[in-house]
């Protein structure tokens, strides 16, 4: 246990950041889900939506910008084959 009140907010403040990045990795995963069950029209809307969540992930290293532009193009393509 953290003996220093620097450590000790430290803990609480890791605490919340972890929920807020657990919550927005969480709400793009089913915003990304829910465009690849949707029909074209709804899928094109959706679109500019899914990838502005995407590039703030990436944005707040919640997850690699590799991984966010692999993902990006990766839905792009799925868009436009539908």
């Amino acid at each position: 246990m953290a003996n220093h009140k620097s450590a000790l907010k430290r803990i609480r403040s890791n605490d919340v950041k972890r929920i807020r990045n657990k919550y927005q990795h969480k709400s793009t995963r089913t915003a990304i889900k829910n465009l690849k069950l949707a029909e074209k029209a709804e899928a094109e809307k959706m679109l500019p939506n899914v990838l502005g969540m995407v590039d703030k992930l990436a944005k707040n290293n919640i997850i690699h910008k590799n991984k966010a532009g692999h993902l990006k193009s990766k839905l792009t393509k799925f868009v436009n084959a539908l």
